[in-house]
């Protein structure tokens, strides 16, 4: 009994000074486990940039025949979180435009959830690879010596995974979704431009080549945390139940004869 008590608090003591100790060991980062979080890192950072710094705007052209014969621009301002139905139209400064108070007509559609689940959640990820590879730098041994770190992080990998699935399909599609409401439908979709006097065409609308890179990254980041799941699996007792249980016991004192 005595001897339990001794081997517990050996362990603990070792554990104690493995937590408190921090050494810099840069091995880890040049196998696949440590590697592929660095481009996870990378690949998040593209991810909420491309997606939360975007601002455009679609014009329109307007006329009315004898009053405006040239066509006046009128335009409307949008981008992240992509509330369209708050990007209202505005005309040239001291210009009456067919006698219509344009700022009153906004573009169709809130597409807010989807865009902000989507950068928070790319957020929370780039907070989390930092977060990991500090441990695994850090505290190597910690990491490798433990039953549950790596387990809980097997764990959040594979949630990290799914959840990169579901909010890059919904900003996918919301994304077509904008393209659709600041494209050629919204001459159709204006009010004042369903009157007869009044003529509308579709100028043009910013590109939007910087959000669909983050809808890329999107699928690369669900591709590299699908693909690290691997890994992180191998450092688990459920790879290696055995290795891991002679980890937890080497360097104890034997116990004596008998016991």
């Amino acid at each position: 009994m005595a001897s339990n008590i001794y081997l517990v608090r050996q362990r603990i003591s070792r554990l104690g000074q493995r937590m408190s100790s921090f050494q810099i060991n840069l091995n880890p980062l040049k196998e696949p486990l440590g590697f592929i979080k660095i481009l996870e890192l990378i690949a998040s950072i593209f991810t909420f940039a491309t997606c939360g710094g975007f601002k455009g705007k679609t014009e329109v052209l307007v006329n009315c025949p004898p009053e405006v014969t040239e066509n006046k621009t009128i335009t409307a301002s949008f981008g992240y979180p992509f509330r369209l139905n708050h990007a209202s139209f505005q005309a040239p400064p001291n210009v009456n435009v067919c006698g219509v108070s344009w700022d009153s007509h906004v573009l169709i559609g809130d597409y807010s959830s989807s865009a902000q689940f989507y950068v928070t959640f790319a957020v929370f990820v780039f907070l989390y690879c930092i977060a990991t590879l500090l441990l695994y730098v850090g505290y190597t041994n910690l990491y490798r010596d433990s039953r549950k770190l790596p387990m809980v992080d097997f764990v959040i990998t594979l949630v990290a995974t799914f959840l990169w699935l579901v909010s890059t399909s919904a900003w996918a599609k919301a994304l077509t979704d904008i393209k659709v409401s600041t494209g050629h439908s919204i001459v159709q979709e204006l009010l004042p431009c369903q009157q007869k006097d009044v003529h509308c065409y579709f100028g043009s609308v910013t590109s939007m080549g910087s959000l669909n890179v983050s809808v890329i990254f999107g699928f690369l980041n669900m591709i590299l945390w699908g693909g690290n799941a691997w890994f992180v699996y191998k450092e688990t007792s459920l790879h290696s139940p055995s290795n891991t249980s002679t980890a937890h016991g080497q360097g104890g004192v034997p116990p004596p004869a008998g016991i």
